[in-house]
């Protein structure tokens, strides 16, 4: 019998007398004998909790992390400080075990903590109005699109080569299966080609795409691109990091429609790949065609402040048929990770923490150019992260420096074959001088 199933032999004997079953595997019957498990499961013996404990951080000891490396591998996702009260509140139980704020009466905290991060969201993009979160940048930027047909009633969307290939593959996944084209215009000097995009662009299209700092870290000049979108009555959709919004200027001041982004850098960790945050803000003449779900402030019958589910687009809400979006999850507990790092750090913080990238990716550029193996991919003005072209092999590189206990940069030869041996790093406020010599000292002996 199954020991993690509490019922005792008595109780199980009187459940199967009232179904009028005989035994357990009669419930079973429909299912073929020769797909059903003979004997035991092939495990190892039970242990004890310090064994378990001894072997979890045996195969843990295996993985290669960011705490006994250094870390210049970004392409989507960085290695940022994490403030150590992140842990403190998040693991708070009201907070940690929280599951969908159903009824608002009894969910007041919930509600304030999605509501904060919204108008957090909000003040960084320069938009109108934030959901409540979606799994993840490239979610986030697939479900823009298809909310930009939905309202535009188009069926094409134009995207940037430059974006980050993930976001580029969900969203052709989603597309695919919802009758809408995805479409590509290119790039010159890494940055999108405003050029092509206007040979492109046309009475269907229903958004344009554009990523900034874009996936080689370059910074866009998202205006033109705004101002080709609109005079085809196009919305325009711009993914961007979140840090970088503390010295750029904000999307939605440049009349960006909907603003999305990966909100990992905000306080939550590498966590091997997730979870992660999609931040998701629009102007407000869109809130009824967002995604997920959007808190609201009011009043209660005494006048004091409260907080509700304003927008409910989900198909657990509403009718399937209704729904914008089937996501459900709202990430609150990583909503509420970006909240926490957002107000621990404060305006000056998070405007020091992005000048600290700047500053540190810049250095690490001139010094690994200095070294002579390296030259300019891309004379465009980057963010935090930066491509170079390399005079040998990058896996071996990249092998050779883990040797030093150092994660090297990523392989643009990947996903895109033109830039075969083109070293993509990602270079954050966490990142030493020392780490930064060391790192352009290994490079040039190995």
């Amino acid at each position: 019998m199954h020991q993690y199933i509490p019922n005792n032999e008595d109780q199980r004997s009187a459940m199967l007398a009232q179904i009028g079953a005989g035994s357990i595997h009669e419930l079973f019957d429909s299912i073929p004998n020769e797909a059903k498990l003979v004997g035991e499961l092939n495990l190892p013996a039970s242990m004890s909790e310090a064994q378990v404990i001894g072997m979890l951080n045996s195969l843990a000891g295996k993985n290669i992390n960011a705490q006994d490396h250094t870390c210049f591998l970004g392409a989507g996702v960085y290695d940022h400080l994490v403030p150590s009260v992140i842990n403190h509140l998040l693991l708070r139980q009201e907070f940690y075990t929280a599951y969908t704020p159903y009824q608002p009466e009894i969910s007041q905290g919930t509600l304030q903590a999605i509501f904060e991060y919204q108008t957090m969201t909000c003040e960084l993009t320069g938009m109108d109005v934030s959901n409540a979160s979606l799994y993840d940048g490239s979610c986030a930027v697939a479900d823009a699109a298809l909310m930009a047909c939905a309202v535009t009633r188009r069926s094409e969307v134009l995207t940037a080569k430059n974006i980050n290939p993930q976001s580029m593959e969900v969203l052709e996944t989603y597309t695919k299966y919802n009758d809408i084209k995805s479409l590509e215009f290119g790039y010159k000097d890494g940055v999108a080609d405003a050029e092509d995009l206007k040979s492109k662009i046309n009475e269907n299209t229903a958004a344009v795409i554009v990523q900034t700092p874009n996936f080689f870290g370059i910074i866009e000049d998202i205006e033109e691109i705004i101002d080709i979108a609109h005079q085809n009555k196009s919305l325009v959709i711009v993914s961007c990091d979140p840090i970088s919004l503390a010295l750029l200027t904000p999307p939605g001041d440049l009349m960006a429609d909907i603003v999305v982004g990966e909100g990992q850098p905000l306080g939550n960790g590498l966590n091997f790949g997730g979870p992660y945050l999609g931040f998701f803000a629009a102007k407000e003449k869109l809130v009824r065609k967002i995604p997920g779900r959007v808190v609201g402030e009011t009043t209660d019958k005494n006048g004091k402040r409260g907080f509700v589910l304003t927008a409910q687009t989900r198909e657990q809400h509403i009718r399937r048929e209704k729904a914008t979006s089937n996501i459900c999850s709202n990430q609150a507990l990583n909503a509420l990770t970006a909240a926490i790092y957002l107000t621990a750090l404060g305006k000056q913080g998070l405007i020091g923490a992005a000048q600290l990238c700047l500053q540190k990716a810049h250095y690490a550029y001139n010094k690994l150019i200095a070294a002579k193996k390296f030259s300019p991919v891309f004379s465009a003005p980057f963010f935090k992260e930066f491509a170079l072209k390399y005079d040998g092999d990058i896996g071996e590189l990249n092998k050779k420096l883990l040797e030093h206990k150092i994660i090297g940069g990523y392989d643009l030869g990947k996903d895109y074959p033109q830039h075969k041996n083109t070293w993509l790093l990602a270079v954050t406020e966490k990142r030493t001088k020392a780490e930064i010599d060391k790192l352009a000292e290994l490079a040039v002996s190995i």
